[in-house]
């Protein structure tokens, strides 16, 4: 190893000089890639007794011994004096002993030992040729304008670390599938700070790695520790891709196929080209102890000869990473490999430079815990092996920091919360019930929530997973699938990391509860009625202390209409207005209660007289109905009704009336003979048309309160019959008329027990005009009808034969 002498004649200083007319040549065409493998270099850097290879020092320091070893083949024809320059600013040239050199052909001569002297601030490695005034014009040009390579050691290494990032990212996604390529790139492009082409990821597999490395819109950016464009950037570490992508100096982290701003290091290099020397800048890329070169140019080893140039880490202070955590989320302890995720210095992720990374964890006993890290760009950040706290005794909640190695100091990086399940356990929150036949969701709290691995259903029919998200760091919200269950007991197990047996929680599933609307009773009775839906599921309903029991159901318009009934005499109790919680109590023991209002006395009346008259013109063939009870359907029924108790008439009050058979109903006024007594009419074919029959039901309303339904009377539907005609010479008669099919049966006597006088039947569906009957003693038949067949029909006596 020697100092070199530089060298100062006017002649090399000219020649050197001479060369800057074809620097606009250069400038102008852009940079090839740097895809051409030149020697490799082994460097390490010694510091307070402590030794690392390059590839794990950011920053170079006073006082750091430097070991040099140019790794060529054993081979090499070429020689090459090794030359390691210390520089100490653009205008600042730096001293004669600040230069060193080592002929690489000579093995006791090959190495570079030096110390980084006190001052320096870039250092810089030459290969020069070794031919005749090579080595005196470098020296020249590097003591004549230091600042050019002082830009040149700037632009390389930041070139370098900007290519650790891409190749990171193509290393990340090489060999991955469809899927996992869209699901993975975003994350990495991210963690890298790398701007991603997404159509790049469209393409077929072989493809996509050129796609992302070479295209003009792959652009990997600088990151805080590396470039002073990003720290003059607001925002977060996250927006400096955005930001970066839209500013002139954005041009500078283009990779073109690479890096584009070796455009700058082609420009400043030109000024130093002559017919001796062409300088080529070699790429530096770590691996492990050796520092391989890339170049893109070839040498050459005839004039102009190649003097390669690559760059050593700034001389500086260190400056650990800004690592911040991405989110504030609770971590679980105990989980398998969770992830710290972490932003704000993609160089962590890229190169070597942390070093010895662990997750400390400090106990409220005061024991610390360190957990190994390793940073992880595919899943955003440092993922912890957790194997180290199998059979510790955890706090529910403790605090971690990243701490680690950056070169040769130490940092601690950002803080974060950790939980473990410490023996806490998990609750139904509010009381809440599950119901069958449906998702249902269910809310529970308890502890470590991050922890939890599994939430399973057991309810007879094996066990099942449940939907579940975390709410918060100490909630559950589970959606549980009891579509196809029934009711009964159900056992919820929450399986968490880092316990053994999952914990167990029995509930009770419950059919439907349904809905109660409300319940209505009136002052003086001892039964309402309940509404709601699924009331079949209601065992009873307590009142005041009086328990009613359920009726029968009916279902009007989609709703439930259930009776209740009490045989007690407290009911006596209960008073117009009264306002009351009445407890309704299904089968399955669960309880509702609804607030009711004492309804006003419903009306009760009596029915005291009926009067029934054939409206129209009469019939061809006269026909008496028997019964009093019975109303022809072209009659009209005029009844009277009579107030019980404190019912009392006023003009304002109607009757409602119903078919029993259609469900027709029809309102009519009444008409006062006084308080006491009201008289209504029905026009049977008015009110109900020409289909009702059966029997018809009545209710008084005063001021929309209904009394009970009563009977009122029969409707029946009659033949209308036009004529009877009997032979003069004997045998059967023929009776004609419309609607014979109403008519049952046809007998000569009203009890049909006349000896050898069968009633005629008349056939299901009958559709004639005519059918023959038996000839009657005295004139007169007897019909029984199909709406009453326990009605009697009287037919008068025969026209005679013509």
């Amino acid at each position: 190893m020697t100092i070199i002498d530089p060298i100062g004649t006017a002649r090399r200083l000219l020649l050197a000089c001479a060369g800057a007319a074809l620097a606009t040549g250069v400038a102008r065409a852009d940079p090839a890639p740097f895809d051409l493998a030149g020697p490799s270099l082994r460097v390490s850097v010694g510091r307070d007794g402590v030794t690392l290879p390059l590839s794990e020092t950011p920053n170079l320091a006073a006082g750091d011994r430097l070991r040099i070893v140019a790794d060529l083949p054993a081979g090499q024809a070429a020689r090459y004096r090794m030359v390691l320059a210390f520089l100490r600013g653009a205008t600042n040239p730096p001293p004669k002993g600040w230069l060193i050199d080592a002929q690489t052909w000579k093995p006791k001569d090959a190495t570079i030992d030096a110390v980084v002297p006190t001052g320096a601030e870039q250092a810089v490695v030459l290969l020069v040729p070794e031919t005749g005034g090579a080595l005196g014009a470098v020296t020249a040009a590097i003591r004549g304008r230091p600042g050019a390579f002082v830009r040149v050691s700037q632009v390389l290494n930041q070139s370098m670390l900007d290519r650790a990032r891409l190749a990171a990212f193509v290393d990340g996604i090489r060999g991955l599938g469809p899927a996992e390529l869209a699901e993975t790139s975003p994350r990495l492009a991210q963690s890298l700070a790398v701007k991603l082409d997404t159509d790049c990821l469209l393409r077929q597999p072989d493809a996509r790695a050129a796609c992302l490395t070479q295209g003009g819109d792959a652009a990997v950016l600088a990151d805080g520790q590396t470039s002073s464009i990003a720290q003059t950037l607001a925002g977060a570490p996250a927006d400096v891709a955005m930001q970066l992508s839209s500013t002139p100096q954005a041009g500078l982290g283009y990779y073109s196929p690479y890096i584009g701003v070796i455009r700058d290091v082609a420009r400043i290099l030109g000024a130093f080209q002559s017919a001796q020397l062409q300088f080529i800048p070699a790429l530096s890329v770590q691996h492990g102890g050796s520092t391989a070169l890339l170049l893109n140019a070839v040498p050459s080893f005839r004039k102009p000869q190649s003097v390669l140039v690559a760059a050593l880490p700034g001389i500086a202070p260190a400056a650990p990473p800004p690592l911040v955590a991405k989110d504030d989320a609770a971590l679980c302890a105990t989980q398998p490999a969770p992830v710290l995720r972490v932003a704000g210095a993609p160089l962590v992720f890229a190169t070597a430079y942390a070093r010895n990374m662990a997750l400390r964890l400090r106990t409220k006993a005061g024991a610390t815990i360190d957990l190994p890290v390793e940073a992880q760009a595919a899943k955003g950040g440092y993922v912890v092996d957790s194997a180290g706290l199998a059979g510790k005794r955890l706090d529910p909640v403790m605090e971690g920091v990243l701490h680690g190695s950056w070169g040769f100091g130490t940092f601690d990086g950002p803080r974060f919360r950790l939980v473990a399940p410490a023996g806490r356990t998990w609750q139904v929150v509010d009381g809440g019930s599950l119901v069958v036949g449906r998702e249902t969701p269910l809310l529970l709290s308890g502890s470590a929530a991050a922890c939890v691995a599994d939430v399973s259903i057991g309810d007879g029919d094996g066990h099942r997973p449940v939907a579940w998200t975390a709410q918060g760091e100490d909630h559950l919200a589970l959606k549980v699938p009891l579509t196809d269950a029934q009711p009964g007991p159900v056992t919820i197990a929450v399986q968490s990391h880092g316990v053994e047996a999952p914990q167990r929680i029995v509930l009770r599933a419950y059919a439907e509860a349904g809905r109660i609307a409300g319940f209505v009773i009136h002052a003086g009775d001892r039964a309402g009625v309940l509404e709601g839906t699924r009331l079949d599921q209601v065992a009873r309903l307590e009142l005041g202390g009086v328990a009613f029991e359920p009726g029968s159901l009916d279902r009007v318009a989609g709703t439930d209409r259930l009776a209740m009934s009490t045989d007690s005499a407290a009911v006596g109790a209960l008073h117009v207005g009264d306002v009351r919680v009445a407890r309704v109590v299904r089968r399955d023991g669960r309880a509702v209660e609804v607030k009711i209002t004492i309804a006003p006395p419903r009306p009760q009346v009596v029915l005291i007289g009926t009067t029934v008259a054939r409206t129209g013109a009469p019939a061809p063939v006269p026909t008496t109905l028997q019964g009093a009870e019975l109303m022809p359907q072209d009659g009209r029924l005029t009844f009277s009704l009579k107030g019980e108790g404190a019912t009392r008439f006023s003009a304002s009050d109607t009757v409602e009336l119903m078919a029993a058979t259609t469900g027709q109903t029809v309102t009519l006024p009444l008409h006062l003979q006084d308080a006491g007594v009201a008289i209504g009419e029905l026009d049977a074919r008015a009110a109900f048309g020409g289909s009702a029959y059966g029997p018809i039901r009545f209710r008084v309303v005063q001021a929309d309160v209904a009394g009970d339904w009563q009977p009122l009377t029969t409707l029946v539907r009659m033949p209308r019959l036009e004529a009877l005609t009997c032979p003069a010479a004997g045998g059967a008669c023929v009776l004609k008329g419309a609607g014979l099919y109403l008519v049952r049966e046809i007998r000569t006597s009203s009890s049909g027990a006349a000896a050898g006088d069968p009633p005629t039947q008349v056939p299901d569906g009958f559709t004639g005009s005519t059918i023959a009957v038996p000839r009657a003693p005295g004139g007169r038949l007897f019909l029984t009808l199909r709406d009453a067949p326990d009605a009697i029909v009287v037919i008068g006596g025969p026209r005679p034969a013509s």
